[in-house]
């Protein structure tokens, strides 16, 4: 079982997927791979979770399945750009259409106006959508553990390597990241969100932690609103973050982004749950 969240969203994903497929086969839209690198520059999103410090990925999402509408006049361009003028180091853009209110176009919006590395955030079971994603702008591309049995996420990670992507592989549970470890070119994503109940604790980061190998890059995603959580993430070696809805909601994007980035730092800080998504 991939969880309720999981099993509602993905028969639209395929749906939209195999619909794309018709529209235009998998070797049509290879074709297209070539002017698409001389379209876009597309910077290293591994090098930018590499730099001193916590590094922030910032979000560019409408709605959600469980919060419904969080910013859905949202102006890609003007936001990535805030984004960017509060010292985030990468955008993420949700381009699931049913359920998350993106697309492509988002995507590829958001990599023709900002310097910074985008991730493709979708539920990505497919040869296919990757190589969308590199066409249309992207670094990186998310793949989700629960969603891909066996070796299908080495087989994508793969995919994604030879079209220069790279992959952010994100994980719920310490089975799903003995299974991520695996694939070693991959930075490994914590989704403190347990996909049956959608609660939300930092303790989930804090607990896989401990099973990671030193030197893997790591993420931490869900349940992240201010700099405490960020000083938190950051003393138990957190490489980076991905925020949305705090910042979302923010009247002011570019401000509430630098004052996260602010980091307040303390010998120590109590693990807490959280009800908010990102």
């Amino acid at each position: 079982m991939t969880g309720l969240y999981l099993e509602r969203i993905l028969p639209a994903v395929q749906a939209r997927l195999e619909e794309r497929k018709r529209r235009q086969p998998l070797h049509e839209l290879e074709s297209r791979l070539e002017s698409a690198r001389l379209r876009f520059a597309r910077p290293s999103f591994t090098e930018a979770l590499q730099r001193p410090g916590i590094s922030l990925i910032a979000e560019v999402k409408r709605r959600s399945p469980s919060k419904g509408p969080i910013h859905p006049e949202l102006d890609v361009a003007s936001l990535v750009r805030s984004y960017g003028r509060g010292g985030a180091r990468a955008i993420s853009v949700l381009t699931e259409e049913d359920h998350f209110g993106g697309g492509l176009a988002d995507l590829e919006r958001a990599a023709a106006v900002s310097p910074l590395p985008i991730l493709r955030k979708d539920f990505v079971i497919d040869e296919y959508q990757i190589v969308e994603a590199a066409i249309h702008g992207a670094s990186a591309v998310l793949l989700i553990a629960a969603l891909l049995p066996g070796d299908r996420a080495r087989v994508l990670s793969d995919v994604a390597t030879g079209l220069a992507l790279d992959v952010l592989l994100e994980v719920h549970n310490e089975d799903e990241l003995d299974r991520a470890l695996a694939v070693t070119n991959a930075v490994i994503g914590i989704n403190n969100r347990d996909l049956r109940t959608f609660d939300v604790s930092l303790a989930v980061t804090g607990r896989l932690m401990d099973r990671l190998p030193s030197g893997r890059i790591v993420v931490s995603e869900s349940g992240i609103w201010t700099r405490d959580d960020l000083a938190l993430l950051e003393g138990l070696g957190v490489d980076a973050v991905l925020v949305g809805e705090s910042l979302l909601r923010s009247p002011n994007v570019e401000r509430a982004t630098a004052e996260l980035l602010s980091l307040s730092m303390r010998a120590e800080l109590p693990l807490r749950v959280e009800n908010g998504e990102t």
